[in-house]
């Protein structure tokens, strides 16, 4: 077969790995294990439950070797300037050469690109990104110069060798192989003679991949000695010694496991390289028995929000992996829980349909999500540790309020907002407890920036009144505040609104809305159109005017999020123009029969409003001439 090219994709990213990640180069072994692994656990549920491969002998490990290009197991005594190797075989699944090339010449997901632009070169973290995005296959490259990859299917009979030197090609020619599987053979560079030793292989099995379910045996070279003195013969046997555990932690007693068993295991789990913030072990029995072991990372995985993101939960059945594509084992919202459900009650041969609708697996995700709620409102207590995880995840737990009605009383005790009163982020509880004894709301604003939101002209009449307002800006607020409604029955107002400030309203408000009514009128008549309804302020104390939306009508900032996802066709919201009858330029209005300056200025005080909204002016140039006429006769 002629060489083939790999994908741009693909060469961008073995650029970066061979050239930003050598520094954790032992990765590579990690990877490798868990690529057979899981070829182990496909076809050990194949054996159980498909009919043309129930006749298959099947007795699953992995092997690791290290020797030279003659294929001779060796000691570092013995090397002979031989080409150094390192192989690490499985008795898994296994491909042809279709699949050889699919999975190893491309990178078919959708969000391959966004990956390739969030590498920033630090070696750690880029290392947990090329894990959690699935190509830890190319790590590889950092270690070998030249790699090869040497597989048979199962139920096939024919074998094929993926070969490449990672430098812009690779070749799929036929091969031998015995037995189903796949066996990677890596032909050692610079960077990775320090992997061609018995103890240092060792000792990466043991770090990351001890809890592999399946043996992992290392075949090394050994010497002992025979007889005395002259006589004294140096004897080198072969072995094998399994070297992992090789058992499902989930299922052993959390009283024998230690904090470094759980974090081993969620690396090899998360590709990570950092410890998880909590870990969530459950065993349940009666009516149901099931395990699960549940994971919160520290940081977020990289494809959150790709429409194409990998499902971090693995389903087994009495210890047989059945799934880690579905997408449905938890919730949507709590995505970014990595682990593993193990039910004992399940068929081994349930269908894709079936699982979604199983009444069992249902239970158990129920479950499951209160247990990791749960846990979640204990980490609370933990102020710091709590800020850490919110900053990564609250868009998700925000996501959950909206769609999970029968979690959401927890989940509102969960998110988090900043504030006009406090640093860092304070919830619905705390401002509760800060509320006035007159006050009756809970206010909050929302927007695309805490500075700007801070500094808003809609907050002036509750910063006067010392009022808490809670800062929104998350684009996903606007969407999920106003489902919300009450707050242990304290209604959410937001100050975008006209409404909002009613309560707000002195009867010397009163009495200074209707001194400018008169002036209120010939606004309107100047503005027409372009505005739904001009009124008096109670909120203003600084400002001249602002913009709100009407009661039913959607704010700027929700118009913004629409068109951002694709509806462009809503229809154009009309703002309510509000002007503050105790501001110097509003009282000298009402004083002015001069029908420019009344024009002029009305439209700048809503054109200076929808600026400090974020909306965009029609026509920007009138407004630059409106100014400067305005300044000319100020001069």
């Amino acid at each position: 077969m002629a060489k083939k090219k790999f994908k741009t994709e693909v060469n961008q990213l073995l650029h970066i790995i061979v050239h930003s990640l050598y520094s954790h180069s032992e990765i590579f072994l990690r990877e490798l294990i868990s690529n057979a692994s899981d070829a182990l656990d496909k076809l050990k549920y194949l054996t159980l439950t498909d009919d043309d491969f129930k006749n298959i002998e099947f007795d699953p490990c992995i092997d690791i070797s290290f020797g030279t290009d003659s294929g001779k197991i060796i000691t570092l005594t013995d090397e002979g300037g031989k080409q150094k190797i390192i192989t690490v075989s499985d008795n898994g699944i296994g491909m042809n050469t279709r699949e050889l090339e699919e999975n190893l010449g491309t990178i078919a997901r959708s969000g391959t690109q966004d990956f390739l632009k969030v590498l920033t070169g630090d070696a750690k973290k880029d290392s947990n990104l090329i894990g959690q995005f699935g190509v830890g296959f190319y790590s590889s490259f950092m270690v070998a110069e030249k790699v090869e990859v040497i597989s048979r299917k199962a139920g096939e009979e024919d074998a094929f060798k993926w070969m490449s030197d990672g430098k812009g090609n690779f070749e799929i020619i036929d091969a031998d192989r015995e037995q189903n599987g796949t066996t990677v053979i890596l032909y050692l560079n610079e960077n990775g003679q320090e992997y061609f030793n018995r103890w240092r292989l060792e000792g990466i099995i043991k770090k990351y991949s001890n809890h592999i379910p399946f043996p992992i045996n290392l075949h090394f070279e050994e010497s002992r000695f025979e007889g005395e003195g002259a006589g004294r013969k140096e004897i080198k046997e072969q072995k094998v010694e399994q070297v992992n555990a090789a058992s499902a932690l989930w299922r052993r007693s959390k009283s024998e496991l230690k904090d470094e068993d759980y974090n081993e295991f969620y690396k090899t789990l998360g590709h990570d390289m950092e410890d998880p913030l909590l870990h969530i072990h459950t065993r349940a029995e009666g009516k149901m028995e099931y395990n699960t072991l549940f994971y919160i990372p520290k940081k977020a995985p990289i494809d959150l929000f790709w429409t194409d993101f990998t499902p971090g939960v693995k389903l087994y059945i009495k210890r047989v992996f059945i799934t880690d594509g579905e997408k449905e084992l938890l919730p949507l919202y709590l995505r970014f829980v990595r682990g593993v459900i193990d039910s004992e009650d399940l068929p081994l041969n349930i269908s894709r349909e079936i699982l979604q609708k199983n009444r069992i697996l249902t239970s158990i995700k129920n479950a499951s999500v209160k247990k990791i709620l749960s846990e979640l409102q204990n980490l609370k207590k933990d102020k710091e540790k709590y800020d850490s995880f919110y900053t990564e995840f609250r868009r998700l737990l925000k996501e959950g309020v909206y769609q999970d009605f029968s979690n959401r009383d927890t989940l509102l005790e969960l998110v988090q907002f900043k504030s006009t009163k406090i640093e860092g982020y304070t919830g619905f509880a705390e401002y509760k407890d800060r509320m006035k004894p007159e006050q009756k709301t809970i206010y909050y604003i929302t927007g695309e920036n805490e500075q700007n939101l801070k500094n808003s002209p809609l907050l002036e009449a509750y910063k006067v009144k010392d009022i808490e307002v809670l800062i929104m800006d998350d684009d996903i607020d606007e969407i999920v505040t106003p489902s919300i409604g009450k707050y242990r029955d304290i209604e959410l107002i937001s100050v975008n609104r006209s409404d909002a400030a009613d309560e707000l309203k002195s009867d010397e408000d009163k009495e200074s809305e209707k001194k400018i009514e008169p002036l209120i009128k010939k606004i309107k008549k100047v503005l027409g159109n372009d505005v739904k309804d001009v009124r008096a302020s109670t909120r203003l104390s600084d400002s001249p005017s602002c913009i709100v939306a009407d009661e039913k009508d959607p704010t700027i900032q929700m118009q913004h999020l629409l068109r951002s996802m694709g509806q462009s066709d809503i229809p154009e919201i009309k703002p309510v123009l509000e002007i503050n009858p105790g501001h110097e330029i509003v009282r000298k209005l009402v004083n002015t029969e001069n029908s420019e300056t009344i024009e002029d200025v009305s439209r700048l005080l809503l054109e200076q409003a929808l600026l400090l909204e974020g909306a965009e002016l029609k026509d920007p140039s009138s407004f630059v001439k409106r100014l400067n006429r305005v300044l000319t006769r100020s001069l």
